[in-house]
């Protein structure tokens, strides 16, 4: 396994293709807007070096018998599935950011089971070919960029039928020794930041959509990939010669839009191609991991939120109060619930054909219709408790301008157990995971990431059992 720095040469040592704020990037390594980013997927590599976080980040390889980063394993147990929402619950304490590996680490497994599948169906052989993909991320320890969601233009026509082919990714020419694929991809965490690229459909398809019934993993720097950097609230506070106005200038998250322009893909990384009936599956199948994985990262990130929401009522002489202290219950209750509920639907996972471990779908996507809501409450909330202040304090150049400082510390002055300064970092954190870039990861992505909230609902209304319910309330009443 790398270690935190070998990391962080890697991914220098790469050529991607980036653009941030209209310039062409080097690299993202050292930049003051992705370095923080670049910081949290670090962490990762860092805790599982750490023998307190050893047995949560590391796992033995179910196709090699050696010890790998958790992010690169597949589910093999229950025991799997609950360590892995355990992991992503401690690395949001630890960043209260986004560490952006987790869509890699659900792709995976989504890929994993279906290309068996598709193999078991079409005697292919998808899944030997991803097998050995697989191998090789465990071996090297490599972050993935797990690639699911298109543009999609017109969203009331399919694929084809669309205006502009390319809205969604397709494959236009295929050759002898591979296929050359066109498109894009949107919002993608952290692409910037992986080494390989694991691509998926986005939807279900008809056999029309043939061509866009595509998987596919490819190196980040491949020819022809362009990552446009995404923003983000705030996200030039961090190009300022102090990062305190950031809030977490420490860790953070990136997206990108990320373009594939004619880009090749050999045989032996194409893990899907044309096999639309197993396109909706696919899509299911990560949708159900990546809904779980929000109950873990959402509630380690909510954990610090918490934790500066009650700094900052002690800092403003209040934590006393009876109102303030139910309102940080209601904020822990929130979000302990957002936990139960990735922990639930773990402990209620299922074998595979494949013989990899698949979550309980119903509870994953109630899991992930909460965190479309109690993440915006317990921000109102935490808003609620620290004031004004959080939005309308000064910036740091004035903090520390010697005309303009002793007012600040006059006036900006509360409880004498903080010092001003103090007092402002922790409002600032406040504003950043509430309002500023750090929201992107926390509330906008718990209302969109793994799909928008209507997607949970169609799949809380296919897998709740209504006629069941219905049959247990005739056997009580004894109703034909």
């Amino acid at each position: 396994m790398m270690t935190g720095e070998q990391y962080i040469e890697s991914i220098r040592r790469m050529k991607m293709h980036i653009f941030c704020l209209g310039e062409e990037l080097e690299t993202a390594v050292g930049h003051p807007m992705l370095q923080p980013a670049l910081n949290s997927v670090k962490m990762t590599y860092d805790l599982a070096q750490d023998a307190e976080y050893k047995e949560l980040m590391t796992v033995v390889s179910p196709l090699t018998g050696k010890i790998i980063n958790r992010f690169t394993n597949l589910h093999q147990n229950t025991d799997d599935l609950i360590n892995k929402v355990k992991m992503q619950r401690v690395l949001g304490q630890k960043t209260a950011s986004c560490f952006q590996r987790c869509v890699g680490m659900d792709a995976m497994n989504a890929v994993y089971s279906t290309t068996y599948d598709i193999d078991q169906k079409y005697g292919t052989n998808y899944n030997e070919r991803f097998k050995k993909f697989i191998i090789r991320c465990q071996e090297e320890d490599l972050t993935v960029d797990g690639a699911m969601t298109d543009p999609k233009g017109d969203r009331s026509l399919p694929p084809h039928l669309q205006a502009d082919p390319d809205l969604y990714l397709r494959v236009v020419d295929r050759r002898a020794d591979g296929i050359i694929v066109r498109g894009a991809k949107v919002h993608q965490t952290g692409i910037c930041n992986s080494h390989e690229v694991l691509v998926m459909p986005t939807i279900a398809l008809g056999e029309e959509d043939r061509d866009y019934a595509v998987s596919f993993a490819v190196p980040t720097d491949t020819e022809g990939i362009t990552m446009i950097i995404g923003r983000q609230s705030c996200d030039t506070r961090k190009l300022e010669d102090s990062c305190r106005d950031a809030g977490n200038c420490r860790f953070g998250g990136v997206e990108a839009l990320t373009i594939f322009n004619d880009v090749f893909v050999p045989n032996e990384r194409i893990f899907m191609d044309g096999e639309t009936k197993y396109a909706g599956l696919l899509v299911e199948r990560f949708a159900g991991y990546h809904r779980q994985s929000y109950g873990g990262c959402k509630a380690g990130v909510g954990d610090v939120l918490i934790g500066a929401t009650a700094l900052a009522a002690e800092s403003n002489g209040v934590a006393k109060a009876s109102h303030i202290k139910d309102k940080l219950i209601e904020m822990i209750h929130l979000n302990e619930t957002l936990y139960a509920c990735g922990i639930a639907c773990s402990c209620e996972g299922h074998k595979t054909p494949s013989g990899i471990y698949d979550i309980d779908t119903l509870l994953a996507n109630v899991c992930k219709q909460n965190v479309t809501r109690f993440p915006y409450e317990i921000a109102r909330l935490s808003q609620d408790i620290a004031g004004g202040l959080m939005v309308t304090a000064p910036s740091e150049k004035d903090r520390t301008n010697p005309e303009t400082a002793p007012f600040i510390e006059k006036y900006l002055a509360a409880s004498s157990s903080f010092s001003t300064s103090d007092r402002l970092k922790i409002l600032r954190l406040i504003e950043n995971l509430t309002l500023g870039s750090a929201a992107v990861g926390y509330l906008t992505e718990s209302m969109h990431g793994a799909g928008s909230p209507q997607a949970q609902r169609i799949m809380i209304s296919r897998q709740g059992s209504l006629e069941k319910k219905k049959d247990f309330a005739r056997s009580i009443l004894d109703i034909n």
